[in-house]
């Protein structure tokens, strides 16, 4: 008896397999169109995401590009009304440079009128 019922599980086991055996060849091409669409709907959503991420990129430069031009704007203008400003923003540049240790060495070159006096330090013989 012991050997009939081990017939018995090899032949439901054997059974088993085959009925497994052809309901993955029946499906196979099925899952292989799901598995397709599938890649495709992700493939789709990840071109469409992308889009979406330089989309939103372009916008922020545009912002960015608008808010410059503003401050280039009001910047002119204080220039303009204010001639005092391109000094202030001069001396306030030149202080951070020498904060910075961007300066190495100060070079005095005395001017009258904003044009240097190139003859400094020397006396004509009439004096």
């Amino acid at each position: 008896m012991k050997n009939q019922k081990g017939y018995g599980e090899l032949g439901f086991l054997s059974l088993a397999g085959i009925v497994l055996f052809g309901a993955m060849l029946f499906l196979w091409p099925k899952y292989r169109v799901y598995s397709q669409e599938l890649r495709g709907q992700a493939a789709l959503a990840e071109a469409k995401s992308s889009k979406q991420v330089q989309v939103e990129q372009a916008r922020g430069e545009l912002e960015s590009s608008k808010l410059r031009a503003e401050a280039i704007k009001v910047i002119g203008k204080a220039a303009q009304e204010y001639p005092e400003y391109r000094n202030q923003e001069f001396i306030g540049a030149f202080g951070e440079a020498l904060r910075e240790g961007q300066i190495e060495q100060i070079i005095y070159v005395p001017t009258e009128a904003n044009i240097p006096i190139l003859e400094a330090g020397k006396r004509s013989e009439a004096e």
